[in-house]
């Protein structure tokens, strides 16, 4: 082999074993701090003459919030305010993980909402809502949920993430 062939080579596998190292540090640095985390962009505002108009949809007021929140007695979630407001989403016999991860059942996109913030769980015939030691907090019915220690839901009571109230109802 002649000298510049010898050269080009060794360059060429130093070069490689470089690109190695900076691939191995950006993969440990995303497992380390996490993915980026975006700011949802919202969509640009159509003129008033083209928006459609709203649509009165007849939906039940919601029951008095002393009513505790069965599987017989709650069957959706409706969210109350926030950026999702108005959407429902039926509850079966599964836990219910609400926050910003794609894995959540409930996802809330928000800079106070935690990746798994909360935990909407079934025990023995009775909704119970669970903060998954969050760092904003979850609230029901303006009190505080301790962390990891589930809380009984009422129907019509409101529930916070972040930026999100929802609430239980039948």
């Amino acid at each position: 082999m002649s000298e510049l062939t010898l050269f080009v080579l060794q360059y060429g596998f130093l070069l490689l074993l470089w690109v190695f190292v900076f691939v191995l540090i950006f993969a440990l640095r995303a497992d380390v701090f996490g993915g980026r985390v975006r700011k949802l962009e919202h969509p640009p505002q159509v003129a008033a003459s083209a928006a459609p108009r709203p649509v009165a949809v007849d939906t039940p007021p919601p029951a008095p919030a002393s009513q505790q929140a069965t599987a017989a007695s709650a069957n959706r979630i409706v969210i109350t305010a926030g950026p999702r407001a108005g959407l429902e989403i039926p509850l079966g016999s599964d836990p219910l993980t609400i926050g910003r991860s794609a894995e959540s059942g409930l996802v809330i996109r928000d800079d106070y909402t935690s990746s798994h913030h909360a935990r909407l769980v079934r025990y023995a015939d009775q909704w119970m809502i669970q903060d998954l030691d969050s760092t904003n907090g979850t609230f029901h019915d303006g009190a505080k949920v301790t962390p990891n220690s589930p809380v009984a839901v009422r129907i019509g009571a409101p529930i916070t993430v972040g930026q999100t109230t929802f609430e239980l109802r039948g």
